[in-house]
């Protein structure tokens, strides 16, 4: 069994299915092409324990077909796009361990 995530023109995630196992054809295409054909939108495989394409893909997460990677959805309009794919914020989140949150109207952490 596997997982297969179906993107827009854009490239954002907008259905996961989980699918036959990755190793398989069917009728003689692999199962990405094969799923990507029946449903007339690109498929791409994704993976649960993060394997494949950097992690899983949600609805609403983006491919990077140049990384081929899946990147979540910005969690705040200051947070950047770091060369990892992974979101950061301008403040690095105090290492202390209270839970704290993101406040985007101060831009800084607040301890709850």
């Amino acid at each position: 069994m596997a997982h297969y995530a179906f993107l827009d023109a854009n490239n954002v995630v907008t259905e996961v299915i989980t699918g036959i196992d990755e190793t398989e054809l069917i009728e003689g295409f692999d199962t990405e092409t094969w799923y990507g054909n029946f449903r007339e939108k690109v498929c791409k495989r994704t993976s649960y324990n993060n394997n494949i394409r950097k992690q899983y893909a949600g609805i609403g997460y983006t491919y990077d077909s140049a990384a081929d990677v899946f990147v979540a959805p910005q969690p705040f309009p200051s947070w950047t796009l770091d060369s990892n794919h992974d979101w950061q914020p301008p403040t690095p989140k105090p290492s202390a361990d209270e839970p704290y949150e993101w406040n985007e109207e101060e831009l800084e952490w607040v301890a709850i």
